[in-house]
């Protein structure tokens, strides 16, 4: 890792970009050199099995897919959209249409047939991939001029999928493969946005054969192994696991699917990965989880257990008596929750937002360690990650190998490398708003980046709240402090020209019912805790620990709990969980006004720090 005079640090390359090297050129690679070694696994037709798919018979069946795209009438560098949950055939037919040399176009399952009308519109799909006649129906009602067709992939799609290409002979696929360069476009990703019409975000086979080959090596470890196994259940319709789709077919380890994390305890003990790929949130859920679980003595056991995780982590404590505190600790509490995580997981893969450094050293400290990473679609993924070995908890870690990562004077992060997209889809001024002279992608985000190179996200920098004293505050950093507690599903600070910051928060019902059980309360729904003395109290502690991490102007000052939750589904959530901050600032908007009309008290529940409130601990 090297620091330059522009004040940017950058690890050396991994390996050089060639022409030749594609997405198809790192599956036909590894099925070159290993036909018969296990590179996914499918669920069986009824779901009770995994079957094993190997690397030859996968790339067999990605070129008859191929085929049957090409008999459709799919020519090269044409756009392809796939709209599905995560699944092996959303993979599949990923990889198909770029050996047939066309260009995929993800959309999420939550997207609107407004969203989707635009993307359609805005990179001439000729071709829709649904995983459901409901889907399919949608994409029909916004039908845009030149899309040939839409074909829904169930079993019966597949097969007339496959019967399209029984005339196309094998080798006009391959032609196709081996014609498409590094500079070729393989896709058009659409961020979700709060505002407006999404950007779609031009990705080269270059940007994803840079990051792989990158991070095979920075992270091989955990991705590239042959015991290597990684449970996809995030949408593929995201970069995150898309391209950890790809590091798997590059490398040496193997993939699973599942469409949700409905189930998804139950999906880990099936496939039993040694790694997991999530957001934050679920790293908190399990937490919350297994905590809610337990009452009386066995409470005051797990969170003795979880103090001592986290010491372990820390190695705050060394010598035999904290020796057997860590057995009986094992015995107690860590392997119910390792078991519960699956007995071969070793690491999670977190990345999206920040994970508490508590939480980061609880996992760790029981066995699991926490590879927080940071990027965004414009970077293919990952820009910086912290390595096994090389963490430091709270910061996204250090450059990628190949990349570089600096911090403009304004707190701005900017990035460079080999994995930088090439612009946005029909849109120069925006590339050229985003990208300046030098090549720096402007990311958007605030952060900074210590003497040995780890970066630390504090925030976007389009939401930092600026009082009316004019202080700066980044609200990420106490939002997600708070969401930690188990009573807290969603948070959002307000106080944009606002004399203190308030916050917005909602309940999490799924863990309300232990909670409650766990204080000695009588069941209530959500609507009746928000307004319950205990439930606030509890709250407001969580506020005071929060706000003993920040500066006094900088704390929350008050808050009030809104009814319901911030969804996909009511529009206040981006399906990579990401809070819509401008939409919950518009709906709740005589809320947040309901704040500020009485600066001496609490509203629905609040008040001033604590002087020397106590950190730590939960409630």
């Amino acid at each position: 890792m090297k620091r330059h005079r522009d004040g940017s640090w950058s690890d050396k390359p991994a390996a050089a970009i060639e022409k030749t090297m594609t997405v198809p050129w790192l599956l036909s690679r590894r099925a070159a050199r290993t036909p018969d070694d296990v590179c996914v696994e499918r669920r069986s037709e009824l779901g009770a099995a995994w079957v094993e798919v190997r690397a030859g018979e996968f790339e067999e069946d990605v070129i008859r897919a191929a085929r049957g795209l090409v008999g459709m009438g799919l020519q090269p560098g044409q756009t392809v959209a796939i709209l599905g949950a995560t699944s092996y055939e959303w993979s599949l037919l990923d990889m198909a249409v770029q050996y047939a040399g066309g260009v995929v176009v993800p959309i999420y399952e939550s997207a609107s047939a407004e969203q989707i009308r635009w993307i359609l519109a805005d990179s001439a799909v000729r071709l829709v991939l649904t995983d459901t006649a409901a889907h399919a129906g949608l994409v029909e009602s916004v039908r845009t001029p030149g899309l040939l067709a839409s074909v829904v992939y169930d079993a019966d799609g597949m097969t007339r999928l496959y019967a399209a290409g029984a005339d196309v002979p094998e080798s006009e696929v391959l032609e196709r493969k081996e014609a498409l360069t590094s500079d070729d476009l393989v896709t058009v990703i659409y961020t979700s946005g709060t505002t407006g019409n999404p950007k779609g975000v031009e990705l080269t086979h270059g940007n994803f054969v840079a990051s792989a080959l990158n991070i095979l090596v920075s992270e091989r470890e955990v991705i590239d192994t042959p015991d290597a196994r990684v449970l996809l259940f995030l949408p593929l319709a995201h970069i995150m696991a898309r391209i950890v789709f790809v590091y798997a077919i590059a490398g040496r380890g193997r993939i699973g699917h599942v469409p949700n994390v409905r189930n998804l305890l139950a999906d880990i003990q099936a496939f039993s990965p040694t790694a997991l790929l999530c957001v934050p949130r679920v790293l908190e859920k399990v937490y919350n989880a297994a905590e809610a679980k337990t009452r009386g003595m066995r409470l005051k056991a797990f969170r003795w257990a979880a103090r001592v995780a986290v010491d372990n982590s820390r190695k705050s404590f060394h010598g035999p008596v904290f020796g057997l505190k860590r057995e009986i600790a094992r015995s107690l509490v860590w392997d119910r929750l390792t078991q519960a995580l699956g007995p071969d997981c070793r690491f999670a893969i977190s990345a999206g937002a920040p994970l508490s450094k508590r939480l980061g050293h609880f996992y760790r400290g029981i066995g699991l360690t926490v590879i927080e990473a940071y990027g965004l679609t414009e970077s293919t993924g990952p820009a910086a990650a912290n390595r096994p070995g090389r963490v430091v908890m709270g910061s996204v870690g250090q450059p990628i190998p190949a990349g570089a990562v600096k911090i403009a004077k304004d707190g701005e992060v900017l990035l460079k490398g080999p994995h930088i997209f090439r612009g946005y889809r029909n849109d120069p001024q925006a590339t050229a708003d985003a990208v300046d002279r030098d090549g720096w992608f402007h990311s958007g985000d605030i952060g900074t980046i210590d003497k040995h190179g780890f970066a630390t996200i504090t925030g976007r920098k389009k939401e930092l709240i600026v009082t009316a004293g004019g202080k700066n505050v980044a609200p990420a950093v106490l939002e997600d402090r708070l969401r930690g507690h188990p009573l807290v599903s969603q948070v959002v600070a307000v106080g944009d020209g606002r004399p203190f910051v308030g916050a917005l928060v909602t309940l999490d019902a799924e863990m309300l019912p232990g909670w409650l059980r766990n204080h000695g309360l009588p069941r209530m729904d959500a609507a009746s805790a928000a307004g319950h003395p205990r439930v606030l109290e509890a709250l407001q502690r969580a506020v005071d620990r929060t706000n003993a991490q920040v500066s006094r102007a900088e704390s929350i000052r008050k808050f009030v709990i809104v009814p319901g939750d911030f969804t996909e589904d009511n529009g206040l959530l981006t399906p990579s969980m990401k809070v819509k901050r401008d939409e919950v600032l518009r709906r709740y908007a005589s809320t947040v006004d309901g704040l500020y009309r009485d600066a001496r008290g609490p509203q629905a529940g609040g008040g001033r720090r604590k002087r020397g409130a106590r950190r730590g601990g939960r409630s």
